[in-house]
């Protein structure tokens, strides 16, 4: 099957007793045990659930991969992944990772002795220099945030194998539909799944997919004892949004290029940054391990204060820290996503006061332009 009939028919829609084409909301904390000595499929919700397991077997088989998590945050979903690692192992991250991986692996994870040093993971050189004895695994983000920065995936991945470190890829920007980073050889992917796979703004969730067995184990561990466990409500909700992905993304794309082209033109922007753009850093890397440019794009505004007004007049899109609802969502990465990195450092990043990210809706794109015509002017 195709990706878009996956999304529809993945197996694991449905309920089998009753014939209910939607699969059902097991409301549950806890299962009746028939045989107390024998092995159960279900005891208690956080160790499994039937609504959260046909989610996460259906994330599994839209990534490619082995076994699939639920988790209550995108932050849990990672937390619980860097979790698997142990005191004194070394992990290299993005220069420019998401504001709130980089809050945990500075401020938790440090506490524990495991090391995350951040490099720029688009210099696959720099990336090879940092590897080090404890070395254990590369985490990337592509394209980032907010700057949609490309990494080389499998150029990542053949560095790996030579130091038989693991791969771990945020693919939330993406989503399965675009790209599969397990296809191209990462052994984990996560998800902010409260993003592109919902695609309501309407819940807040996490998804993993682990490659094989052994990993998969490790992680079901961590869920298992940490119990940050997505909700069998919210599982039904995000089994629902992702049913949409595939028709919802077609029509987001469109509009993100057109309005990159459009703000290529408007005099109040200096830089737009999108991997749909002919100029593009990366471009051709990103087209080469992914099938479209995404939704996503942010732009550098004449002035900081330039920007900082159009954060205030903008009306035709919600201003938030989230991306990849059905409205479009503008974000100040500076006060918002990215806050957690010291100024100097956002500075040296490229994130700077007069940045802007958007995450393009599903408006009209001519109603969209024409807002932020007039919030820019």
């Amino acid at each position: 099957m195709k990706f878009g009939t996956k999304l529809i028919h993945s197996g694991f829609e449905g309920d089998k007793a009753t014939g209910a084409i939607s699969t059902p909301i097991y409301q549950t904390s806890t299962f009746h045990q028939e045989n107390i000595d024998g092995h159960v499929t279900y005891d208690y919700a956080r160790s499994g659930n039937p609504t959260r397991e046909a989610l996460e077997n259906t994330i599994a088989l839209l990534e490619g991969g082995y076994k699939g998590f639920a988790f209550s945050s995108g932050m849990a979903a990672i937390s619980s992944v860097l979790s698997i690692f142990s005191a004194h192992d070394h992990i290299i991250v993005p220069k420019d990772v998401y504001g709130g991986t980089y809050r945990i692996t500075t401020q938790f994870f440090s506490r524990f002795e495991v090391e995350c040093e951040f490099v720029d993971t688009t210099d696959i050189n720099e990336v090879q220099r940092a590897i080090k004895k404890n070395t254990k695994a590369i985490y990337i983000e592509t394209p980032s945030n907010p700057l949609m920065k490309i990494t080389d995936i499998r150029a990542i991945v053949e560095l790996a194998r030579e130091y038989k470190l693991l791969v771990i890829a945020d693919n939330t920007f993406m989503s399965p539909y675009l790209q599969r980073p397990l296809e191209l050889g990462a052994d984990i992917v996560v998800h902010s799944a409260t993003k592109f796979l919902n695609g309501h703004s309407d819940i807040v969730a996490g998804l993993v997919v682990a490659k094989n067995k052994e990993l998969a184990d490790k992680i079901y561990f961590v869920q298992n004892a940490f119990g940050a466990v997505l909700s069998p409500q919210d599982s039904w909700l995000l089994l629902r949004g992702m049913k949409t992905l595939k028709v919802r993304l077609n029509y987001q794309q469109n509009n993100a290029t057109e309005l990159a082209k459009w703000l290529l033109l408007n005099k109040f922007v200096d830089r737009v940054h999108y991997p749909g753009m002919p100029s593009h850093e990366g471009r051709e890397i990103h087209l080469s391990q992914a099938s479209g440019a995404g939704a996503v794009l942010s732009f550098e505004a004449c002035s900081t204060e330039k920007a900082k007004s159009f954060m205030k007049k903008v009306k035709c899109a919600a201003v938030g820290v989230s991306l990849g609802g059905v409205e479009t969502i503008v974000s100040y990465p500076a006060k918002m996503s990215h806050a957690e990195i010291p100024h100097n450092e956002r500075i040296k990043l490229g994130i700077g006061d007069n940045l802007i990210r958007v995450s393009v809706g599903l408006e009209d794109i001519e109603d969209l332009i024409e807002n932020f015509k007039i919030a820019l002017e």
